[in-house]
């Protein structure tokens, strides 16, 4: 069904991403361009309880895709997570005549639009927007890429000043409770170990690898520790580590700069391709899915599965880290 006369919401919620925005502008002018009226949701889930709606037309997202964040503003709303809230807002979207909506944000997001849909029959699709790349049902989440390289150019920076002097840095990226961006940035930055939640840690494996390179004239390395690792965290990672070989350690947390900054050439495509398959695939009636790209094809998976199915690590990059580490 192609009913042009659908009015679409859109929000971000959760964590921003890099990439936000193109989705943001493939979502309204997909929407304009199918005789769609689409309405701005400010602040995610609050303001969507408080009703900071805004129409969208096109002139609204000119110069936006090469900006980082999200225009619309995003939040954690507290209250959503209650059915009392999530009837507020389902109220609030009746009354400005919103029949559709549309939700840029990771799995927290999208539990909170799926109990929309089930509970008051509002149909949503979701985008996923997060640099943790942890949704099941595509191959990258928006805002990944951009992380990666974020990250990377804070490595390849580190590595100056771990070579000067002689040590050893242990440098903790994000990525919540899984290790996809730890693997992929460990990976690209030449890292003489990757520690990921997923695969439980050998302390004293990587003290062999250090010992290795010491012992082959090497004067630095760079560890990798995903911000959810199991071990008890970076800081008392590299603490066991430096207790049982004498080598001169620093501990880095690059933090939340790995969500800023402008998207990468990646994240704008995917950002615009997923943000008008959203679109297309309300029209066509398809609801209660993510959009997301799998081996190059647009897909659409059923909410509940994006955090149901955990996401596993790519088995060719852990072989890989593997046979590269050292």
């Amino acid at each position: 069904m192609n009913d042009n006369k659908r009015t679409i919401g859109l929000l971000t919620s959760g964590g921003d991403a890099p990439g936000m925005n193109a989705a943001i502008r493939g979502v309204v002018r997909a929407a304009v361009q199918n005789g769609c009226q689409l309405v701005g949701i400010r602040d995610g889930y609050t303001g969507m309880l408080e009703g900071q709606f805004e129409p969208m037309a096109i002139r609204s997202v000119g110069n936006i895709i090469q900006r980082g964040g999200t225009i619309l503003g995003t939040s954690r709303c507290m209250a959503f997570y209650q059915p009392e809230g999530r009837a507020q807002g389902a109220e609030q979207l009746r009354r400005a005549g919103i029949d559709n909506l549309i939700v840029i944000g990771g799995d927290g997001s999208f539990q909170g639009a799926a109990k929309l849909h089930e509970e008051h029959g509002i149909p949503v699709v979701g985008i996923p927007g997060t640099i943790d790349n942890d949704c099941y049902g595509t191959d990258e989440t928006i805002g990944f890429d951009t992380a990666v390289n974020t990250a990377l150019d804070g490595i390849d920076r580190l590595r100056d000043t771990a070579e000067s002097h002689g040590r050893v840095f242990f440098v903790e990226v994000m990525g919540r409770r899984t290790g996809h961006l730890a693997l992929e940035v460990g990976l690209a930055g030449g890292a003489i170990a990757i520690l990921v939640p997923e695969i439980e840690d050998d302390l004293e494996s990587i003290v062999r690898l250090l010992q290795n390179a010491q012992e082959q004239g090497r004067k630095s390395s760079i560890v990798v520790v995903a911000e959810g690792d199991t071990t008890g965290g970076v800081f008392t990672i590299q603490q066991q580590v430096q207790a049982r070989i004498n080598v001169d350690s620093r501990v880095t947390v690059l933090g939340h700069l790995q969500r800023g900054g402008a998207p990468s050439a990646r994240d704008r495509v995917l950002g615009g391709r997923l943000g008008a398959a959203a679109v297309h695939a309300i029209l066509a009636g398809r609801d209660g899915c993510m959009v997301g790209e799998v081996c190059g094809h647009i897909v659409e998976t059923p909410l509940q599965e994006t955090w149901e199915r955990s996401k596993p690590l790519s088995a060719e990059l852990v072989n890989l880290m593997y046979e590269l580490s050292g």
